[in-house]
């Protein structure tokens, strides 16, 4: 959960998330020596008046100055590919989830189950209870089983919004007639919120997404729970 004046990213609840906090940790470090390089070059020159003659026309500096960039991108770029292939994997997931975008609320659907979905809807906030989060409540909440693979197919019914929740480290597209789809583990039970994060309409920030992390046992309790209050 986001706090004010937070500089960082969110915890990380499953594992994609966390790669891309490291991988967010190591383009850091090197936007942050590249700068202090540059930095101490322009100090440098600007605070002197001595010249070097070797450097002024130098065959050994061009050649360093060109492949020392090349060998930074080469640095971003391989684990920033390793870390996109990661996100795109999905593996024997043990649960299906459609997630469908509507002006302004969502809808799921457990695939795996004969009658199991709802809707969900932001809790105005006159209707909330202490410790509860203005316009991140949903009233039924995506419940999750906890360090099960997850599958969510995305879509939408009228106009497009994307289904992302930064602790877990998704985000979909949720686009009319196209049936996208994304997948995680969680590694911590917990209650993780996310957002609407394409323009929709009016009421595009009025639909929040609220992701239930619980036990294998406290889950099956909950289907059951649901499929016999349907």
């Amino acid at each position: 959960m986001a706090h004010p004046a937070q500089l960082g990213l969110q915890d990380a609840t499953s594992p994609v998330m966390e790669e891309l906090l490291h991988f967010h940790d190591h383009a850091l470090m090197i936007v942050f020596l590249i700068s202090t390089l540059v930095l101490y070059i322009i100090v440098a020159m600007v605070s002197t008046s001595l010249t070097n003659k070797y450097i002024l026309d130098s065959q050994e500096i061009e050649i360093i100055w060109t492949i020392l960039p090349a060998v930074v991108l080469i640095l971003i770029a391989l684990p920033s590919l390793r870390i996109l292939y990661l996100m795109d994997e999905i593996n024997d997931p043990h649960i299906t989830i459609k997630a469908m975008g509507h002006q302004w609320y969502w809808s799921y659907e457990y695939t795996d189950y004969e009658d199991l979905g709802f809707d969900s809807y932001m809790i105005p906030t006159q209707d909330l209870t202490p410790g509860q989060f203005r316009l991140l409540e949903a009233d039924h909440r995506m419940v999750v089983p906890l360090d099960s693979p997850v599958r969510v197919l995305v879509s939408a019914e009228d106009v497009l919004h994307s289904w992302a929740v930064p602790a877990l480290g998704v985000k979909m597209d949720a686009v009319p007639g196209r049936l996208n789809q994304t997948a995680f583990i969680t590694s911590r039970p917990g209650v993780f919120y996310g957002q609407c994060s394409e323009i929709c309409g009016a009421n595009h920030s009025f639909m929040p997404i609220v992701v239930e992390v619980v036990p294998l046992e406290h889950f099956e309790n909950w289907s059951s729970f649901m499929l016999q209050d349907a």
